[in-house]
């Protein structure tokens, strides 16, 4: 059986990789990807937390399902934000689209 430090170093692992994705990608594709391993680090954290406690059976589950959730309706609005980036100006690098026009 693992220790509470584990999930934390590998959930803090997975956290500093979407960070240094977010941070250093142009690409917008790879940014989202990099949201969403924060947001699995955090998934990880909540379950973690959860087995570890045990003060209540279904906490961290619930919590983690409503992240997942919300994490894959954010993936579909920011994909049709970028299929839309992509057919004005030809491209998902995010440095070439510095305007909001319609």
């Amino acid at each position: 059986m693992h220790s509470i430090e584990t999930y934390l170093i590998i959930s803090s692992l997975l956290f500093s990789l979407g960070v240094y994705a977010i941070l250093t990608r142009k690409n917008a594709v790879a940014i989202l990807m990099g949201i969403e391993l924060i947001l699995n680090s955090c998934n990880l954290n909540f379950i973690a937390f959860n087995h570890f406690n045990g003060n209540s059976l279904l906490e961290g589950q619930v919590i983690s399902i409503f992240v997942i959730v919300l994490a894959a309706a954010e993936a579909a609005v920011a994909l049709a934000i970028v299929i839309n980036l992509f057919k004005m100006i030809g491209t998902v690098n995010i440095d070439e689209a510095n305007q909001l026009k319609g």
